[in-house]
């Protein structure tokens, strides 16, 4: 049996030093945006749900889950914080002072209107956030894949915010913040390591190989104007997986020939098609 419980303590302080509206709208990204913690969150967790069977990876991915759900309580805790004292009377006489008008300029007024000056499930300009950002396809070593982007992507974001703020109670956090990415991304690239050392790096490793056209399994197309690809480790040498070589296709050109598609019925009611032929058009066959 899973058994969650809240603890009323945060796992990190989450306390600004001054209201500041406009940066609560900034950091609804690492919130409730694409990497953000409820995708991290509930991505690790369906991944930990669906795992078959009570093994390492299993809480692996539970233990991550769980901690990023304590993260989302601390983001919306600090937004909130962000958030008091933002003026949500008279607007305009309030705007009237340059500063006040500002931060009003660029503050979120869902944040007044909808949230009551608190957290939402939502991006830093107002998309909500979608399970659509979830990805648990049952394989742990695609997923854990998944995870290393999620993490760096995060990590990312959360350092551009800390760039983006002077007040050291947002950058104690957010300092937090990047520092468990950091022990994430190095606990999802260990796990990976693990896993394709056991499995090959090839996802997925079980499909028979000699169901697969494999005189292009190794084979780098070069389309772009000029061959700086063919510098690269994927181009030439024994291939990562260890069984092939790769090989480099300067000037590919197409293996089939260019299609040919029947009129669609006429109860579609497509454009007819013209083909050109001599200088004269041709119709097609049920308009003759």
């Amino acid at each position: 049996m899973t058994l969650f419980y809240h603890v009323k303590e945060l796992q990190y302080h989450a306390k600004p030093e001054r209201p500041d509206p406009l940066f609560a709208k900034q950091l609804q990204e690492v919130l409730g945006g694409q990497f953000g913690e409820i995708s991290v969150a509930l991505q690790y967790l369906f991944q930990g749900w669906s795992v078959r069977g009570n093994g390492k990876y299993k809480d692996l991915l539970m233990d991550t889950g769980t901690e990023e759900l304590a993260h989302i309580e601390m983001l919306a805790t600090m937004i909130a914080r962000l958030l008091d004292g933002a003026p949500v009377g008279d607007l305009e006489d309030a705007a009237k002072d340059p500063v006040i008008g500002a931060i009003l300029g660029g503050m979120n007024p869902q944040h007044a209107i909808v949230s009551g000056l608190g957290a939402m499930p939502a991006d830093s300009v107002g998309n909500r956030w979608t399970a659509d950002y979830i990805i648990a396809s049952g394989n742990l070593l695609a997923d854990f894949r998944a995870n290393l982007n999620a993490e760096s992507q995060g990590r990312l974001q959360a350092v551009r915010l800390y760039e983006a703020t002077n007040d050291r109670g947002v950058k104690d956090m957010l300092s937090w913040l990047i520092a468990r990415d950091r022990m994430h991304q190095n606990q999802w690239i260990a796990a990976i390591k693990e896993l394709e050392a056991k499995e090959n790096v090839v996802v997925p490793s079980t499909f028979p190989k000699e169901l697969e056209k494999q005189e292009v399994s190794y084979t780098l197309f070069n389309f772009s104007r000029g061959n700086e690809s063919a510098a690269g480790r994927w181009a030439q040498g024994p291939s990562i997986d260890k069984q092939g070589t790769f090989n480099y296709v300067e000037n590919p050109v197409p293996l089939a020939k260019k299609p040919k598609l029947k009129p669609a019925p006429p109860y579609i009611h497509n454009t007819l098609p013209i083909v050109l032929s001599g200088g004269k058009g041709l119709l097609p066959p049920n308009m003759k």
